[in-house]
Parts: C-alpha cells; structure tokens; sequence
C-alpha cells in the first residue's frame, strides 16, 4: 500500500498532522473546560462541563492513536462520530445570522472535511502503517 516513493513519509506527516491538531484541540478542552462549558451549554449539550472533559479525552485518545498507530480503528472511527455530531450540533449556521453564521459555517466546514480525512485513516487502518507501532490491528 505504501510502495511509492514517499509514500511512507507522506502518510506519517499526515497522520502527525491530523491526528497532532485533533490531540492539541483536546488538550485545549482542560486549559479552558468553564468557557468551553458555557458554550457547550448554550448550544443545549447536557452535562456541559463533562462533554468537554469527555469530547478533550476523545480528541486527546483519537489523535494520539493515529499519530502513534495505536487502535486505528477505534480512534478513527470514534473522530469520524465526533466531528459529524459537533459539526451538527455545535455548529449550527443555519440557525445563525450574519457574522456568527460565518463563524459557524466555517466551523461546521471544518468538522466535516475533518471527519473525511479520519474517515480515510479509518480505511486503511487495517493495513500496517509505516513508522507506526501497528497496535490493535
């Protein structure tokens, strides 16, 4: 699968990259879990404080496990579910208007090429990966 040449880099830059932001993300989550709360509770999240300590933990687990090559699978897939649900329900532009609906398209936009790309991990997250530990294949 990773016979090109360069493949083998590219793939590792790509998953340090993605996986790196979306853990970086979630370490966000603990440096601000009040702020983030409040924002989480005005788009109507139950347990506010707790779904940005679990969405943190979430994004932490899932962008380590791609960076590293640890569960694949499993972090792919639950980034992939994540970004959907909170690009639906954190973002909603359409019920937005002018500078605030900008904000949350582009937003809502970044959530779902993001669960694309984690969508991609999680096809060849069978595969063995190139300078991965290749756990929990």
């Amino acid at each position: 699968m990773f016979e090109s040449a360069g493949a083998d880099v590219a793939f590792l830059l790509a998953r340090v990259i993605f996986g790196g932001v979306l853990a970086f993300m979630g370490f966000n989550h603990f440096l601000d879990v009040e702020g983030m709360a409040g924002y989480a509770e005005f788009k109507g999240l139950p347990a506010p404080k707790a779904s940005v300590v679990l969405s943190g933990v979430l994004l932490v687990l899932g962008g380590l496990s791609l960076v590293a090559g640890v569960f694949p699978a499993i972090g792919a897939g639950a980034l992939a579910v994540f970004l959907v649900v909170s690009a639906l329900k954190m973002h909603d532009f359409w019920n937005a208007e002018g500078e605030e609906a900008q904000n949350e398209m582009t937003a809502f936009l970044k959530n779902v090429y993001g669960a694309g790309a984690a969508l991609a991990f999680l096809a060849v997250s069978n595969a063995a990966w190139p300078y991965a530990l290749n756990i929990g294949l």
